[in-house]
């Protein structure tokens, strides 16, 4: 975990949180043997808009930060034309480690949910955009599929979830770009 990259000011509170949570993350680590590096998270520690994907790919592990590969240029890219700033955001994932394979499995995200649900908890947005079916499945309803809910807005526990799709999925299907695009352009009046 980056202070520079997370904002955080150098205090005790924040620097003795700061070691219990890189402790739970080098325990958790043995069940991630590919990843090189534990991807946290990136932006304001008082966003009101909280990006949430699915894991770090290879780019992202080699780099210790979140959406730094393709599908991340892919998301700088669509958000820039719809008029909303990354840099304004909280940024993160589900998993925090690279994935055995592409898409994280049940015991991977259940490893990892714990700590995202302390990083809303921490950052307390007033949206969260869920990019893609992991993020939904976690954080909202495990019922639902993101291409019969996205750029739909639910609440839960007065936070507003806006799901839409994940951009590496976008980045490959124009008409999947397509709609992601105009899912975020509703998601900027949402803000």
């Amino acid at each position: 975990m980056h202070s520079k990259n997370l904002g955080i000011k150098n205090t005790r509170k924040i620097k003795v949180r700061k070691v219990q949570t890189l402790k739970e993350f080098k325990r958790l680590k043995k069940f991630f043997p590919q990843a090189q590096k534990v991807v946290l998270d990136e932006g304001p520690l008082k966003a009101k808009l909280m990006f949430v994907g699915e894991a770090p790919g290879k780019n992202e592990d080699l780099q210790g930060r979140p959406f730094v590969g393709r599908a991340g240029r892919f998301l700088d890219k669509i958000l820039e034309q719809v008029g909303i700033n990354r840099k304004k955001a909280f940024i993160t994932s589900v998993v925090k480690f690279l994935p055995a394979k592409r898409t994280p499995n049940k015991k991977e995200i259940a490893l990892c949910l714990p700590y995202t649900l302390k990083q809303i908890k921490a950052i307390k947005p007033k949206v969260i955009c869920l990019l893609g079916n992991v993020a939904l499945n976690a954080l909202l309803s495990k019922k639902m599929r993101i291409s019969k809910v996205h750029g739909k807005k639910f609440i839960k526990e007065g936070i507003i979830y806006f799901p839409t799709f994940h951009p590496a999925a976008a980045m490959r299907n124009k008409e999947m770009a397509r709609l992601m695009k105009r899912d975020l352009r509703k998601l900027k009046f949402v803000l």
